[in-house]
């Protein structure tokens, strides 16, 4: 939702030549949530213009549907919302017989216990920090227990020497990075308040990112000492 969309190539292009080496790629099917901003034909066109990772992020009523056209378009990861799928544990075999990874998607206020069961199933965790579809929103905030429930679930997936990825997504910020990334988040979903910040280049918001992590991980390992 941050690139250009009359020129989406040129975007992707400067994201892979500022050292990004994953396109996250929203799906919303204007349903599950209220946005819309690709079709399924120019995600397609993504896939043919770049040889970058592909993360697809489905939300959607429509799981089962929106799922499999991901990985016939071919995308390396496809993420999709419990809060939409009726067989979860289906879907998630669906995925990983095509050879992508698969990863289920939490809305803020779903509690991380809906992972009982099929958290060792997946390749990654994606923590909804705003409600999706909602980031044009400028007085949508990131909720106030993101870090609480970041650090509940490191502390759930480093109990069980677990090697599922934790992602955040939604207001990831230049500012908030850093706490994100100590309270336990190991893949950034960046948008207009980081990667894409008015004010500077893609290349300078990617040095100041990577200061920002690496505060993060200081202070990880500060914590865990």
């Amino acid at each position: 939702m941050t690139g250009d969309l009359a020129n989406l190539e040129s975007t992707i292009q400067a994201v892979e030549a500022a050292g990004v080496t994953t396109l996250h790629v929203d799906i919303l099917d204007g349903r599950f949530s209220p946005s819309m901003p690709i079709g399924l034909e120019t995600a397609k066109r993504i896939r043919e213009v770049t040889s970058m990772t592909l993360d697809a992020h489905v939300m959607s009523t429509d799981n089962d549907y929106f799922v499999q056209e991901m990985l016939n378009i071919g995308m390396d990861s496809v993420t999709f919302h419990v809060e939409g799928t009726r067989h979860v544990d289906r879907l998630l075999r669906v995925i990983q017989r095509s050879g992508a990874k698969s990863s289920l998607a939490l809305n803020p206020a779903t509690p991380l216990n809906v992972l009982d069961w099929v958290l060792p199933e997946v390749d990654k965790v994606c923590l909804m920090l705003i409600n999706p579809g909602y980031a044009t929103d400028a007085s949508e905030a990131q909720v106030p227990y993101a870090l609480k429930k970041i650090s509940a679930l490191r502390a759930l997936l480093d109990s069980t020497r677990s090697e599922v990825v934790l992602q955040v997504d939604g207001r990831v910020s230049l500012e908030s990075v850093p706490s994100l990334v100590a309270a336990g988040a190991r893949d950034l979903v960046l948008g207009s308040t980081s990667l894409f910040r008015k004010g500077a280049t893609l290349a300078e918001n990617k040095l100041l990112l990577d200061v920002a992590v690496r505060e993060g991980l200081d202070r990880a390992v500060q914590v865990a000492a």
